[in-house]
């Protein structure tokens, strides 16, 4: 997308205010998890996603090999070892595995593809400088998805368009986990709902979970999530203009995250002509500013996790988040 917000539309009320300051301090009750600790399934919404399972696996080294490799929707599990140059995106299909080689393996230039598709695992890959109109990864009307232990940057030196996201999810996707991942130097972080006139497809649809990422430097969308549902929890935020974006009625749970030089954790009132919604428990804001003119119903995520105190978020987050650390 090559839109950056414009000013906010501050519509705060006092009652608003309050709530959401009140939101924000209330304790939760939480076992940490240790710290670094790689899951061998997803936690979220893309709980139940496998993969390639226990096909065997192949490795490559070119981009022509990875295409082959991960073409078709039978079981399969892609090995990528060193770094690929792209010019655009490679479309991986269903049932599939890409898993990166050691800490510095993985793609530049471009990115991944998944366009109705299913069953997806992308891990321990470097992503980086995804030229536009490509995105690091791009989730298109797919489910069961999940995104792990990855490294994805660009810079800031460039113009905030001469690079696309680092990963974002449309078009009706659904049932994604993004966990344990670091993003750095970048404009857009991660968009989910590419338009404010796609409800048809995106209502009841774009459900994400964002748990154990890092994202340092990047200016916005950390999400932006349209018409969805966004879980985000025990994320470290540092560096940011605007942090977590709800909008055109998206209903997020925001959780004992911690957020470092953001003027803005939590808005839902920018950019759309329809305010979003949010929910704030146990999060260290760290002076940012939140902008709530909507509290949202949405507190009890469907499915089992573990949320650690914000505490301890960042020392977990720095160490474990990116690739190279499974």
């Amino acid at each position: 997308m090559r839109t950056q917000p414009p000013p906010a539309r501050v519509r705060r009320t006092t009652l608003a205010l309050a709530a959401a300051s009140a939101l924000a301090t209330v304790p939760v009750l939480a076992v940490p998890q240790p710290a670094g600790a790689a899951e061998t399934s997803p936690v979220g919404f893309g709980a139940g996603t496998t993969g390639g399972g226990s096909a065997s696996a192949v490795t490559v080294s070119t981009l022509s090999a990875f295409k082959t490799a991960v073409t078709g929707n039978s079981a399969k599990v892609v090995r990528v070892n060193g770094l690929i140059s792209l010019s655009g995106q490679v479309d991986v299909g269903s049932n599939t595995t890409v898993l990166g080689v050691g800490s510095a393996s993985g793609f530049t230039g471009g990115g991944l593809r998944l366009k109705k598709v299913s069953n997806v695992v992308i891990r321990n890959l470097d992503i980086s400088k995804p030229v536009a109109p490509a995105d690091g990864i791009t989730v298109e009307s797919s489910s069961k998805v999940w995104i792990d232990h990855n490294s994805f940057s660009a810079d800031r030196d460039h113009d905030k368009d001469h690079y696309d996201g680092l990963l974002d999810v449309n078009h009706g996707a659904d049932n994604v986990t993004v966990s344990w991942n670091t993003f750095k130097n970048h404009f857009k972080g991660s968009l989910v709902g590419h338009s404010d006139n796609n409800a048809s497809e995106d209502t009841g649809k774009l459900k994400v979970t964002y748990h154990h990422n890092h994202f340092a430097n990047v200016y916005s969308r950390i999400p932006s999530l349209r018409f969805g549902t966004g879980h985000f929890y025990n994320n470290y935020v540092e560096g940011a203009d605007t942090a977590c974006h709800s909008r055109m009625g998206a209903q997020m749970l925001v959780e004992n995250n911690v957020f470092r030089s953001t003027k803005v954790a939590v808005t839902t009132n920018r950019s759309s002509d329809v305010d979003g919604y949010a929910n704030l428990r146990g999060n260290d804001l760290g002076g940012a500013a939140t902008e709530i003119s909507r509290v949202g119903t949405f507190t009890s995520p469907p499915y089992a996790y573990t949320a650690e105190p914000a505490s301890s978020v960042v020392a977990s987050v720095t160490s474990g988040a990116g690739a190279g650390k499974l």
